[in-house]
């Protein structure tokens, strides 16, 4: 009887069952060790180049907004995607309610989505310091970036609002077992019993037409970007001028290289090993956050020059 209940189509799960990394059950409280590091090395470092930013009036500027922009953005994502995650390594809790799913998954997917333009505005943000060093102040002024951030706000807001509405209607029969330890779009409606074209069709068209769109933008920025530099007549000049988008590059390839794979993998449905997923998945949504303050921080040396003034001014306060 019980067997039969568990066939029916009339059978609806209320809740998800998010997963951590599979084969590895027996090591969670080991693994809840470096989970936990990650997150507060995220919260640390992000936090920090936040405030060293807005406190520091010669550092609003394009370049340096534009960075306070991604370390928000890659706060919202760790704080949005690690507590599920803390939850079952640390109380083996893997039960979550669907509004509380559908909530983590719009604001990942939106921070998600904001990162991916932010990353595209800094690509804006160095073609015209390169290629028009003179006008640069000029042409991103502090208006400019205000509009730049507004219209990156509202783009992410207005392709993930609809989201959550389109899954409610949906009904999950098949299973409620998550693939990941926090609730991605494309894993919920695997498990829907219901129609889920139109979720399906409108899942794709946001990631098209955002973080593709996004990518192609970028690497057609630093085509510009290579040919300006190609221009430069003194063999120090370009690398100096190459040297500015370091940094850059590494955030472009930290956030988009797992994204990509992790989005192909779902599409073409290609049957790996599901910790392949996990890890793709955990790259995309937990490195970038960690690792993108380290870079910005060993690279640019206006950032690192302040942090050890504010250290400095701290410990001279204490004593």
């Amino acid at each position: 009887g019980m067997m039969s209940l568990l066939n029916s189509s009339d059978f609806i799960f209320s809740s998800f069952l998010v997963t951590g990394i599979p084969g590895l059950e027996g090591m969670y409280k080991w693994l809840s060790i470096p989970f936990t590091m990650l997150f507060f090395m995220t919260l640390a470092g992000n936090i920090t180049i936040m405030l060293v930013i807005w406190t520091d009036r010669s550092l609003h500027v394009p370049m340096y907004l534009f960075l306070a922009m991604l370390s928000a953005s890659d706060l919202g994502l760790s704080i949005s995607a690690f507590p599920t995650m803390l939850k079952i390594y640390w109380l083996q809790a893997r039960e979550i309610s669907f509004p509380a799913c559908f909530t983590q998954m719009f604001f990942i997917h939106t921070f998600q989505k904001f990162e991916s333009a932010v990353i595209l505005a800094m690509a804006f943000d160095r073609y015209v310091a390169i290629s028009k060093p003179l006008h640069y102040a000029s042409i991103l002024t502090s208006g400019v970036i205000a509009k730049i951030g507004l219209a990156i706000l509202l783009r992410s807001l207005a392709v993930e609002i609809p989201l959550p509405i389109l899954l409610r209607r949906l009904r999950f029969c098949h299973s409620n077992v998550l693939s990941h330890s926090y609730c991605l779009h494309p894993d919920i409606i695997k498990l829907s019993c219901s129609n889920t074209r139109i979720n399906s069709i409108f899942g794709l068209f946001v990631i098209l037409s955002t973080m593709i769109v996004d990518f192609l933008l970028i690497l057609f920025s630093y085509v510009l970007i290579l040919k300006t530099v190609l221009s430069i007549a003194s063999h120090g000049g370009r690398l100096k001028a190459l040297n500015t988008c370091i940094s850059h590059l590494c955030a472009v390839v930290l956030f988009f290289t797992p994204m990509i794979s992790l989005s192909m993998l779902h599409r073409t449905g290609l049957k790996l090993p599901s910790h392949v997923y996990v890890l793709l998945a955990n790259m995309h949504f937990l490195i970038p956050p960690v690792m993108n303050p380290i870079v910005y921080v060993v690279k640019t040396k206006q950032i690192w020059d302040r942090i050890i003034r504010l250290l400095c001014k701290k410990r001279s306060g204490n004593s």
